[in-house]
């Protein structure tokens, strides 16, 4: 089920909450929910919910809502999750071996073969029995291997140096921890995760909420 062009990026950003909350339903036991409850658990409102699902297909009956491990399903072939996706790691500082260790990849999907560093220190280490590769070996890895995600963890000055690698190699997407905007062709798929961004917003809502008590 391919997602229609014109779906705009805001309703691709809500369908894995949409998918983590029917998860959770599922292990609790529950086969079907309506969307104004699934309004109360998600927060957004049940006319937003229908929208969003319509945009992909009539999952909900009138009157009865929607099966739960039906849309589950559905939603997991939406995002792609019914597929193992190989990724490599550069960078295997703490925020590198810490998403190496996180077994929740893993579990949707996401295989990590390897990561790679620079630092000498760390070549050969394993964490959860993934190696630490010399990030001259990066390229012909990604190869040989066919990686099809690479996740960057670098500092910011090696970002744009290791992006350019892993086009190089034929990833076919970027997760992008590095605070830096990447320059790559058009046809790439780059995902940006901004930590620090995230953080100064907290401290925005922070300072606004608490500044005058």
């Amino acid at each position: 089920m391919d997602r229609d062009s014109r779906v705009s990026i805001t309703v691709i950003r809500r369908l894995p909450k949409y998918y983590r909350y029917l998860g959770d339903l599922l292990n609790k036991g529950i086969n079907r929910i309506s969307s104004q409850e699934l309004s109360k658990m998600t927060g957004f409102t049940a006319s937003q919910i229908r929208q969003d699902l319509n945009n992909f297909g009539g999952f909900g009956q009138q009157g009865y809502g929607y099966n739960v491990e039906e849309l589950h399903n559905q939603l997991a072939k939406i995002l792609g999750l019914e597929t193992i996706y190989k990724a490599v790691i550069a960078g295997a500082g703490n925020l590198g071996q810490a998403i190496a260790n996180y077994k929740g990849f893993e579990d949707a999907g996401f295989k990590v073969l390897s990561l790679f560093d620079k630092n000498p220190k760390l070549i050969g280490l394993r964490i959860r029995d993934i190696e630490i590769r010399d990030v001259d070996t990066m390229v012909d890895f990604i190869k040989e291997n066919n990686v099809d995600i690479g996740i960057i963890t670098s500092p910011k000055d090696n970002a744009q140096e290791i992006a350019d690698a892993f086009i190089k190699a034929g990833v076919k997407g970027i997760w992008n921890f590095a605070p830096i905007d990447l320059n790559v062709p058009e046809d790439m798929i780059v995902e940006n995760v901004r930590l620090n961004e995230s953080l100064f917003t907290l401290s925005y809502f922070l300072k606004d909420r608490y500044a005058e008590i």
